[in-house]
């Protein structure tokens, strides 16, 4: 492996750690700022001081967002400060939608491309195809102009009900067409599916803890049971936290009464604990929890109560530690700050916090790479644990804290060894992009298919392997795909499928002989 590929998996996991300080409690009243302290007022005497007298023309708003990252982080590495441009886009991601015209798009060769219209949104309803580009909205030019993406989104969002009037280049049909979309609100689903494995085996996954996520757990779950499950499978892989009541919400669901969930401590040792109540409507039933590396936070506090109540399994590998809680603060200009205010606790006891150092936030992400070097991503008894934080669950099971939450079954990477940046470019939106362009050259050659038809020529073709190494090659990722061909292919099929098909048929083909599956279909 190159030195480039050598250090992918720490640039990949850390732009995962940026996503999960979402995590954690962040719903909370906004508050005003108060002048009257004397240090604050210091720091305003000095951006006054420097807005008016410096030598050279400043921003003193960038001033002020470096006082502020410059405070935080020296705190600890999941105090943050979210500029307006991000607090706008993810605020709506836990909310769970947002007002808009419902496509997915992906700039391709400096033009806005459709990747799907949402199924039943505005964009659907009005005819908007997948591959078609979108070169005006109203009398903006979008292609060419190399936008960020936020601006897209501001260009294609609106008030409910406002109309956009959007150009059209059809390349299936090398036609130009104006289609006028009314806006609507559309939802950014939380749980990507649910379904049954088997006759008795339901699967659910959770992609992050938002607003509308117990309500969709609790519809599937529903579904599921009439359905004539009696084991679930909760998927938590690659989900790094939100709102952590939603996460006591589902808890309480699988829990007896006055089984305790979790319990938080601030730093006035003040302890609030949260019980689980008799309104649970799967409180029998196998459970088994599927995590990894990338499950955090309210992730945690879901796999943690469920294990030390020896309500299931947790299967997979050790998550990823996170055991602060924020809450946030809102400002004026649409930027926040999101602050630690308290650890949050499994109910043995333990805290999942892995160790860091205030203001080397550096060495916290190097965590990661630290887990490659191990080999504990391969064999359990590689993971590090410390005796002095040792634990008890509700019968008798040791468990441990200090960083993460330890799989009951451990699952390793699929991928070989020393090829771990492959299984999170696999995980990432690459395999999307590259499905795209494949389409995109000659989506007509797809169109009258069946899924079963699909299948078999998928299943024929493996042209697409060597294609994708191209592609990943072009992008500066050197790296021969021989080892993972099963894999590769699988995911690469599974892409074809949601772009072709939708989120179920993504699903039938990727869970098909999943490693942590399989752990529990034994």
């Amino acid at each position: 492996m190159k030195s480039k590929e050598k250090y992918l998996p720490l640039l990949l996991f850390s732009c995962v750690a940026l996503g999960i300080v979402i995590g954690g409690m962040i719903n909370f009243p906004a508050r005003t700022i108060s002048k009257q302290s004397a240090r604050k007022a210091k720091i305003e005497r000095l951006i006054d001081f420097i807005n008016d007298e410096y030598v050279d023309k400043v921003n003193s708003d960038s001033i002020v967002d470096l006082t502020v990252n410059s405070i935080l982080a020296n705190l600890d590495p999941h105090s943050v400060y979210i500029p307006p441009s991000e607090q706008s886009s993810e605020a709506e991601i836990m909310k769970g939608d947002f007002v808009g015209i419902g496509v997915n798009f992906y700039i391709y060769n400096d033009s806005v491309a459709v990747v799907k219209s949402l199924e039943n949104g505005p964009a659907a309803k009005a005819g908007i195809l997948a591959g078609d580009r979108i070169l005006y909205t109203d009398k903006s030019k979008l292609f060419g102009r190399k936008l960020p993406t936020d601006s897209l989104y501001n260009k294609l969002k609106g008030e409910e009900g406002s109309t956009v009037d959007l150009t059209i280049y059809r390349k299936s049909t090398n036609k130009k067409l104006k289609i006028t979309v009314e806006r609507e609100v559309v939802p950014i689903k939380s749980v990507d599916a649910y379904l049954m494995l088997n006759k008795t085996v339901g699967y659910i996954k959770i992609n992050r803890f938002a607003e509308n996520t117990y309500d969709e757990f609790h519809e599937g779950l529903e579904l599921l049971k009439k359905q004539g499950m009696t084991t679930l499978v909760i998927d938590l892989r690659d989900n790094g936290g939100g709102y952590l009541e939603k996460a006591v919400q589902i808890a309480d669901d699988l829990l007896k009464d006055k089984e305790l969930i979790v319990f938080t401590k601030n730093r006035k040792g003040k302890i609030e604990k949260t019980y689980a109540t008799d309104e649970g409507i799967f409180e029998t039933g196998k459970v088994y929890v599927l995590i990894d590396e990338n499950s955090a936070s309210a992730s945690e506090i879901l796999s943690g109560a469920i294990q030390d109540n020896d309500r299931g399994i947790i299967v997979g590998r050790r998550s990823f530690g996170k055991g602060l809680v924020q809450r946030e603060m809102d400002f004026d200009d649409g930027s926040a700050v999101r602050l630690t205010t308290s650890r949050y606790y499994t109910p043995s006891g333990r805290s999942i916090q892995k160790p860091y150092i205030k203001g080397d936030g550096e060495a916290y992400e190097q965590d990661f790479e630290k887990r490659f070097e191990s080999g504990e991503l391969y064999a359990k008894d590689k993971i590090k644990v410390a005796d002095s934080l040792k634990f008890k669950t509700k019968k008798g099971r040791t468990v441990y804290g200090g960083g993460g939450i330890v799989p009951d079954i451990f699952v390793p990477l699929e991928v070989k060894k020393g090829e771990e940046s492959l299984a999170y470019i696999l995980n990432s939106g690459v395999v999307g992009h590259f499905v795209f362009e494949q389409l995109d050259k000659n989506r007509n050659s797809f169109r009258g298919w069946n899924f079963q038809q699909f299948l078999a020529k998928m299943k024929s073709d493996n042209s697409y392997i060597l294609k994708f190494e191209s592609y990943l090659k072009d992008a500066g990722l050197e790296m021969k795909l021989d080892n993972n061909k099963a894999l590769v292919q699988k995911y690469i099929t599974a892409e074809f499928a949601r772009q072709l098909f939708g989120e179920s048929h993504y699903y039938q083909i990727i869970l098909k002989d999943d490693t942590m599956l399989k752990a529990v279909l034994k």
